[in-house]
């Protein structure tokens, strides 16, 4: 006589079982993930500005004033200060993971410049901000 292979139907019933919970254990986990993965990238965002801002002070000896704003680094600024050493820092300003313009602060509440991003708009609203960890 032949020997059948195959798994029984206990069997998959088993295994389907341990799956589901193993979905219901780990599937809330991994959904909380992308607003994880966006406030790394809103601060990722930040700190490249705060560079770009740098390189702006280092050309120029000043940050550019709050009417100037993020924009100094993508376009010369034709209104006081006006920047006599001016490179294009950027190609393009960011906007926040959650599509958001990033706000500018000179002088900063926080620090010299401030830098932020409102955050996430639902849920918990929570500053991002080149202050914060």
């Amino acid at each position: 006589m032949s020997k059948q292979q195959g798994f029984s139907l206990i069997e998959i019933m088993v295994v389907v079982v341990i799956m589901g919970i193993l979905a219901a254990l780990i599937v809330p986990n991994i959904m909380n993930r992308p607003d994880q993965a966006r406030i790394v990238k809103a601060k990722q965002d930040i700190l490249a500005l705060e560079n770009s801002l740098e390189l702006y002070k280092l050309d120029n000896g000043f940050y550019p004033s709050d009417e100037q704003g993020l924009e100094a680094l993508v376009v010369q600024p034709d209104i006081e200060p006006i920047p006599l050493n001016w490179h294009s820092y950027l190609k393009t300003l960011p906007k926040d993971p959650w599509g958001h313009k990033y706000h500018y602060l000179n002088p900063g509440e926080h620090s010299e410049m401030d830098i932020y991003s409102d955050g996430p708009s639902s849920g918990q609203h929570k500053i991002i901000g080149n202050w914060s960890e």
